[in-house]
């Protein structure tokens, strides 16, 4: 008769699995493998803007993994076959796990089909799609956008929500954001710093958030990139890295940016942070991707970020994000729209837990590089100590009163007739 093994046995097993992953993943840099290198842009703006980017399969291929792709998917297959057969198939963690061993398999093949269709198809598996929809007869990402798009318009008109200037540079908002930064992760090493290498203004790292060089900003972009970038992304990384056996949870594969991004987003808006022009910019994003899924080119997309008022500089920027690792005249890369369906799923989640009376579950979406399929699993696994509660959590997720009340009046309010209420309410308004 065989023994069966200690908690302190299946622990053990359970980190080692969890560090193979975690070493397996290393090599892998989505971004850095298919963003575009400068010398796309000075062809571009070369051409006076008139010529398509020369990005093909062909230009990718110029451009190294860093690792052999067939080796690493067999890696991966490796660490599944010995989740399996270690911790067994219906172990809930080791579902939770050998997900997410065939999903870096996907972002390996992603990576591998560069510059071809296959690249944007499995992104579309992997980050979801414009025309995704999140039950039967609700409306897409895409008209979602659409919706929020008709109130941002009329936002954006009015003189008194007009945006402070940005004139605080890079290397200023280093030094705040850094003293932003000690005053919530005191000693743990964090830090903010200057990086030529990234498209977006500001990138969340391992322990650090990278600030693009020739980066201008305002006081109010300081505080989103706070509560966005640092409370939550580097807030989630410290978690996932202090936990002591599911050390998975300090690097998220793509199904995690989802919640990452979405709880972000909702943290700018919890706090007040976010601006109507920091939301249209997220939707402009989603309305570009279900451009190219339905047809548009690179030069489409460029002068749909011009009529909405973008210079060319920006313009290339917004669209070379859209069309990174595919072709300028291919489809999309759809990690984009993770900002807005990640807001959607993360808010339910939210507003459900207290409408069920389990709002003590909401701050366990800090534990790590989480995902929302995999909450009532996780909410065991703390129970049962195999993973911990998380270390930082914002304000606004450790006072449970507060945002049980906020969530109750959000479900009350939602569940009213918008259409009645412009109405009923249109000698007032």
């Amino acid at each position: 008769m065989t023994t069966p093994p200690t908690k302190s046995t299946y622990l053990t097993e359970v980190k080692l699995l969890s560090d193979r992953i975690v070493k397996a993943q290393q090599p892998i840099r989505i971004l850095d493998a298919i963003k575009w290198d400068d010398a796309i842009k000075h062809a571009f703006f070369a051409s006076n803007c008139t010529k398509m980017p020369p990005v093909t399969a062909e230009y990718y291929m110029q451009r190294p993994l860093g690792f052999e792709p067939n080796e690493k998917k067999q890696e991966f297959h490796q660490i599944e076959r010995d989740l399996s057969r270690k911790l067994g198939q219906l172990n809930p963690l080791s579902v939770i796990m050998r997900r997410i061993c065939r999903e870096y398999q996907d972002v390996v093949s992603m990576l591998e089909a560069r510059g071809t269709a296959t690249f944007s198809h499995i992104s579309q598996e992997l980050y979801g799609s414009s025309q995704d929809v999140f039950h039967v007869g609700d409306p897409t990402i895409a008209q979602l956008g659409s919706m929020m798009e008709e109130t941002l318009e009329q936002l954006l008109q009015l003189d008194f929500l007009t945006e402070e200037p940005k004139t605080i540079t890079a290397h200023e908002a280093v030094a705040i954001l850094n003293e932003k930064i000690e005053q919530v992760f005191p000693g743990d090493g964090l830090r903010a710093m200057i990086s030529d290498g990234i498209i977006s203004d500001a990138a969340a790292g391992t322990d650090y958030i990278k600030i693009r060089a020739d980066a201008l900003f305002n006081m109010r972009d300081l505080r989103v990139l706070e509560v966005h970038e640092v409370w939550v992304h580097l807030g989630t990384t410290l978690n996932g890295n202090a936990q002591p056996y599911c050390t998975f949870l300090g690097k998220g594969p793509p199904s995690a940016t989802v919640t990452q991004e979405g709880l972000a987003v909702l943290m700018e808006v919890l706090t007040f942070s976010s601006t109507p022009n920091r939301l249209m910019r997220l939707i402009n994003r989603v309305r570009a991707i279900t451009l190219v899924e339905e047809g548009a080119d690179f030069m489409d997309i460029f002068s749909f970020f011009k009529d909405k008022g973008l210079d060319d500089e920006d313009s290339y920027t917004f669209s070379s994000r859209i069309f990174r690792g595919s072709s300028a005249n291919g489809l999309p890369f759809t990690k984009d729209l993770t900002y807005i369906k990640g807001f959607v799923l993360t808010y339910n989640f939210m507003r459900l837990a207290v409408h069920k009376g389990k709002p003590d579950r909401i701050p366990l979406l800090f534990c790590g590089k989480t995902m929302i399929e995999d909450m009532k699993v996780l909410v065991d696994l703390v129970e049962e100590g195999t993973v911990i509660a998380p270390l930082f959590l914002p304000p606004q997720f450790k006072d449970l009163m507060g945002l049980s009340a906020w969530m109750s009046f959000s479900r009350f309010m939602t569940s009213l007739n918008f259409r009645q209420l412009e109405q009923d309410y249109a000698n007032i308004l």
